[in-house]
């Protein structure tokens, strides 16, 4: 599941920084604003790459997709990104569980049918 959400993260992390150039030309933004809120969402993009996968972790992605999904206001663009983004979030969640458990069950097996050398 790491990997995957990890990956999802990343991008975003790439969409967040040009998403903060395009609101940039927006006159009723100071550069200071979008500076900070873009940055603040792309620190957490990395930061979540390594809390994924403990308690709390798949719950603050989604936090963050809900927060992507917002910026549409500012640059609608996002409405549609964020949307995405959202659905990459949700399969990478679904999908890396799955194949954590089935990484699992091979191992389990693998463990099983080796011989004690004893």
């Amino acid at each position: 599941m790491r990997t995957l959400c990890s990956s999802t993260l990343i991008g975003e992390f790439f969409v967040i920084g040009f998403a903060g150039l395009v609101a940039m030309k927006d006159p009723d933004l100071s550069m200071a604003t979008v500076w900070t809120v873009s940055g603040i969402a792309m620190f957490l993009c990395v930061l979540l790459c390594g809390l994924v996968t403990r308690p709390g972790g798949v719950a603050l992605g989604w936090a963050l997709q809900i927060a992507l999904i917002a910026s549409g206001f500012i640059v609608p663009m996002m409405f549609f990104l964020g949307v995405l983004f959202a659905a990459l979030w949700w399969a990478s969640v679904h999908y890396g569980r799955k194949v954590d458990e089935a990484k699992a069950r091979f191992a389990a097996q693998a463990d099983s049918s080796t011989p004690d050398a004893a």
